[in-house]
């Protein structure tokens, strides 16, 4: 037996050399795979405690690590989520960045604001991943007169206007509302808030009418009965929420969607690091205690490549621009 004080015989050497050939494409792989030496922060242009700041805090606990020495999560709400995305356009591009944000934000905001959007959701950013899908829901208090959609749009009509509101001006849930409403030849006026929570409390308060908005965020209330969901914007009904109609059984097939939430880098990051996050990502969402989390508040954990997530930007950006227009919700 070899030791270190001893000189090995040829066989020997053979065996450790062809030892550390066998290592040396595990070594590579590793050294490529960019783990940041310092901490890294996650931006969300939403306050704490939406569905949104869930998703990146159960991320940012798994990407501790793998990723980086520590993940926080940075709320940067206002200007309708814009500012956490001007954010990280802005930073360094060296992976210490990350924007977790609703896809909307970067395909639907920049139809809607064209002339105060400061960013280029297709150019100014590196796509990573997927990390979470969810329905919208349409509700009301638990004290409205209307007991289903058909009931609200009856109400609705007989109003001078109808305050409403979702996570932001510009988010798809607002769009969809948008699309609703003039289908059914209602008037509404979008409302925003600095978070849903606020929404929530006017809701009850009677100061707004209606919200739409992330399943996550009131499936929890309508079943404790505090709000009435009258719709969900899923292709159909729910197994979780069997009492609620989608959108598309009751004859409006065009306020249907999911959103998705997704991480996006800084343009410019190396691709290393992309692929890095990519890989911690896809760890992540494979956990079943995230995936049980995710689905106690009505949502998935859903990833995909860098390039499948670019390709479905410019697919939802195009979709989007043309509904904007068509139902006149371009702002300033």
């Amino acid at each position: 037996m070899w030791n270190p004080g001893t000189t090995p015989s040829l066989r020997g050497r053979r065996l450790l050399l062809a030892g550390a050939a066998a290592l040396l494409p595990a070594s590579r792989a590793r050294a490529q795979v960019a783990v940041l030496d310092r901490p890294a922060r996650i931006a969300i242009g939403y306050p704490a405690g939406g569905s949104i700041d869930i998703f990146a805090r159960l991320y940012a606990e798994r990407l501790a690590g793998p990723y980086a020495p520590s993940v926080i999560v940075d709320n940067r709400p206002g200007a309708s989520a814009r500012l956490a995305v001007e954010a990280v356009r802005g930073a360094a591009p060296d992976g210490a960045t990350i924007l977790c944000t609703p896809e909307s934000v970067l395909t639907i905001t920049p139809h809607i604001y064209p002339t105060t959007t400061r960013y280029d959701g297709l150019t100014d950013f590196a796509p990573v991943s997927a990390i979470a899908a969810a329905p919208f829901a349409f509700c009301v208090a638990a004290g409205h007169p209307a007991r289903t959609l058909a009931e609200f749009a009856e109400w609705a009509a007989g109003q001078a206007e109808v305050p409403y509101s979702s996570p932001a001006a510009g988010s798809m849930p607002q769009l969809l509302a948008e699309v609703f409403a003039r289908r059914r030849n209602l008037r509404m006026t979008h409302v925003s808030y600095r978070g849903t929570g606020a929404a929530l409390v006017d809701l009850g308060a009677g100061r707004i009418s209606a919200l739409m908005t992330t399943l996550g965020d009131v499936s929890g209330q309508h079943r404790a009965g505090a709000v009435r969901i009258l719709a969900v914007t899923a292709a159909e009904r729910l197994a979780k929420l069997p009492e609620v109609p989608s959108f598309a059984e009751l004859d409006l097939p065009d306020v249907t969607g999911e959103t998705w939430n997704i991480l996006m880098l800084p343009a410019g990051t190396p691709g290393r690091v992309v692929e890095s996050l990519h890989a911690a990502v896809v760890r992540a969402a494979a956990d079943p205690a995230l995936g049980a989390r995710l689905d106690a508040i009505d949502s998935s954990a859903r990833t995909c490549t860098p390039e499948e997530l670019a390709a479905r930007l410019r697919a939802e950006y195009a979709r989007w621009r043309d509904i904007v227009r068509a139902v006149g919700a371009v702002g300033e």
